[in-house]
C-alpha cells in the first residue's frame, strides 16, 4: 500500500507540473497604457487607442486596459505602478513625461516589460519607441507651401521640447521647399491637450494673416477655427477632417498599430530586447492622412516624389541650414545625426518664434 501511494503521488505530480506548464504556455499577454490626454482627443490619444485595439485583435492578447488623463510626475508613477500590480505583462506609458516614473517604476517590476513613447531613457526590461514623424511633417509642409496665398502659416505649439521643435522645423523645411518665402509663425499653449486655448492660438494667428493653420497639440480646436474663418488646416496625430471638412486639407498621423503588434509579438515569441527603434514612414508607422479634394493632383504627386525621396535618402536635416536669427547651423552636405536630431533645440530660418524655456520636464 505505501509503494502503490508513492507510486500515485509520483503520478499525481508529474501531471500537476503537466498542468502548469500547459496553462503557463497557453497564458494570454496583458497590456496596460498611460495616456495623457482622453481617448477622444481626435489626436495623440486617440491614435495610440486605435494602436491598442489593433495589438489586442493578436489572438495571444489578452484585453488589454488604459488609464487616461495622467498628468505627468507623481500621478504618473501611481498609476504606472498600479498597473504592474494589476498583472499587466507588457506596460506603455506614452507621453514624455511619463519618461522618469516609468523607468522607476521598471527597477521595482523586473518581470514586466515598459515601453515609453518618445524618451531616451533605457533599462534591461525598459526601452523608448517612436517614429520619424518629422518626414510626414515635411510632407504636410509641402502641401501647406502649395496651397497657401499668402506663405503666412500658424502652428499651435504645445511644449518646446526637442520632440516638437523637430516637427516644426521639418514642416517649415517643407514649405520653405516650394515656397522659398514662406514663413511660420508659432504660438505656445504650454498644454498637450487644451481645445479652448488651442482655438484661440489659432484664431489669433488668423488675424495676424495666416492663411494654414496647423498644429502639434491634441485637440481638434485649432481645425474647427480655422473651418469657422474660412481659411485651409492640417491637422496632426489622426484624420481630423471630420472636425473640418472644408478647411482639412490632410494631417501627419501615427499608426501605432504597426509597433504595437510587431513587438507584443516580439515579447510573445521570447525574441524581444530593449534596443530602443525610431523607425521611419517606410514602416507604415507614420503617414498622411487622404487629401482635401481641393488639393491638385499636381500638389499630390510632388509629395508623393518627395516621400519616395526621402526615404531612400533622408534628406531633410541636410546642409545649408540656418537658424531664424540667420546663424549658419548646419553646414552645406552635412546632415544632422539621428542624436542631434533628436536633441534639436533650434528653429530653422522661417520660423517666427522664440523656443522659450521648456516647463515641461
Amino acid at each position: 500500500m505505501k509503494k502503490l501511494f508513492w507510486v500515485l503521488l509520483a503520478i499525481s505530480t508529474i501531471l500537476l507540473i503537466a498542468g502548469c506548464g500547459g496553462a503557463e504556455k497557453g497564458k494570454k499577454l496583458k497590456a496596460g497604457f498611460v495616456y495623457v490626454g482622453p481617448v477622444g482627443d481626435a489626436g495623440w490619444t486617440k491614435s495610440h487607442d486605435d494602436g491598442r485595439l489593433a495589438m489586442e485583435e493578436l489572438d495571444f492578447m489578452d484585453k488589454s486596459t488604459y488609464v487616461e488623463n495622467v498628468p505627468e510626475g507623481a500621478e504618473a508613477t501611481r498609476v504606472i505602478t498600479e498597473l504592474a500590480e494589476s498583472g499587466c505583462d507588457m506596460i506603455f506609458t506614452t507621453s514624455f513625461g511619463y519618461m522618469d516614473p516609468t523607468m522607476e517604476v521598471a527597477a521595482n517590476y523586473p518581470d514586466v516589460k515598459f515601453f515609453h513613447a518618445t524618451g531616451y531613457k533605457t533599462a534591461p526590461n525598459a526601452t523608448n519607441y517612436m517614429g520619424k514623424m518629422y518626414q510626414s511633417k515635411y510632407l504636410a509642409g509641402i502641401v501647406a507651401g502649395k496651397m497657401s496665398k499668402s506663405g503666412k502659416l500658424g502652428y499651435v505649439a504645445p511644449f518646446p521640447i526637442p520632440e516638437v521643435v523637430r516637427l516644426i522645423n521639418a514642416f517649415t523645411l517643407g514649405a520653405r521647399s516650394v515656397n522659398p518665402n514662406a514663413t511660420v509663425q508659432v504660438l505656445w499653449t504650454n498644454s498637450w491637450f487644451d481645445p479652448v486655448h488651442e482655438k484661440e492660438a489659432a484664431n489669433t494667428m488668423i488675424a495676424d494673416g495666416c492663411d494654414i493653420i496647423t498644429q502639434g497639440t491634441d485637440s481638434a480646436g485649432p481645425q474647427e477655427a480655422a473651418e469657422a474663418a474660412g481659411v485651409y488646416s492640417i491637422g496632426y496625430d489622426s484624420d481630423m477632417s471630420m472636425f473640418a471638412p472644408k478647411a482639412h486639407l490632410t494631417a501627419p498621423v501615427w499608426h501605432w498599430g504597426v509597433y504595437y503588434r510587431d513587438v507584443a509579438q516580439k515579447v510573445h515569441d521570447g525574441t524581444w530586447t530593449n534596443e530602443p527603434i525610431w523607425w521611419d514612414m517606410g514602416t507604415g508607422i507614420t503617414g498622411l492622412s487622404p487629401y482635401n479634394d481641393v488639393v491638385p493632383q499636381e500638389v499630390r504627386d510632388l509629395v508623393e516624389k518627395s516621400k519616395e525621396e526621402i526615404l531612400k535618402n533622408d534628406f531633410i536635416f541636410t546642409g545649408p541650414l540656418y537658424d531664424n536669427g540667420g546663424m549658419l547651423k548646419v553646414k552645406e552636405g552635412v546632415a544632422l545625426t539621428d542624436g542631434e536630431k533628436l536633441s534639436i533645440q533650434w528653429f530653422v530660418k522661417g520660423v517666427n518664434g522664440k523656443i522659450p524655456k521648456a516647463k515641461q520636464e
